[in-house]
């Protein structure tokens, strides 16, 4: 039995969780928060999550993760057989994550914890933001997922990530800036909410956040 530590209202526990139901993959969940406590730094080595226990061990960073579950899980894949076209899908989601929202990280301070970012912050944010949801539009093809006719991990990352930094952009800016920069996307996302999984990810999302909202 796999055990996922972390909370509910990090993208990227939730990308490993949703994962996890996808592939059908037993699992429990471990209410577990970010720290420099020893015990933790043992399974974790920077105190982070999200982090899985196995029976091999333990396995910190969502990315490896994710590659673990897919070649030891392979009866329901999440990406494709062909080897250009599972490079494609890493490639899609290295830039998800490193393009985008790191960069609208940057921004969860005000967005998301009640400090203040500078005004220069928000400014270079946005411009990087821009940019990097103008190269996803070059990448993906939304035929309509990502990458073509089938639903793929970059699909499911996707939907994980606009959540999180798209929930971060509006408040720092007040506009949808996803929707600016990519026609459609929000037919695309009705699309992946229709999955029973991502609905369950989702309420479980939004109880951990009312929670959150209500304890600040």
């Amino acid at each position: 039995m796999i055990t996922l530590h972390g909370f509910a209202i990090s993208n990227y526990y939730n990308k490993i969780k949703l994962v996890l139901l996808e592939k059908d993959i037993p699992f429990e969940e471990a209410l577990t928060y970010p720290s420099q406590d020893e015990a933790l730094l043992k399974r974790s080595p920077l105190g982070k999550i999200p982090f899985i226990e196995t029976e091999q061990g333990c396995l910190s960073e969502s990315q490896a993760i994710l590659e673990y579950l897919e070649e030891a899980y392979p009866e329901k894949p999440l990406y494709p057989a062909d080897p250009f076209e599972r490079a494609r899908n890493r490639e899609l989601i290295q830039h998800l994550e490193l393009n985008i929202e790191l960069i609208a990280r940057r921004l969860y301070k005000e967005a998301f914890f009640g400090g203040v970012v500078s005004e220069e912050t928000k400014q270079e944010v946005k411009e990087r933001v821009e940019t990097g949801l103008a190269g996803l539009l070059r990448l993906a093809k939304f035929s309509p997922y990502l990458l073509g006719s089938e639903i793929t991990a970059a699909d499911f990352l996707a939907w994980v990530h606009f959540g999180t930094f798209g929930m971060a952009l509006q408040k720092v800016y007040g506009e949808d800036l996803i929707s600016k920069h990519i026609p459609g996307v929000s037919s695309y996302l009705a699309l992946i909410e229709s999955r029973p999984h991502v609905q369950k990810v989702a309420a479980d999302r939004a109880l951990a956040l009312e929670a959150f909202f209500k304890g600040k």
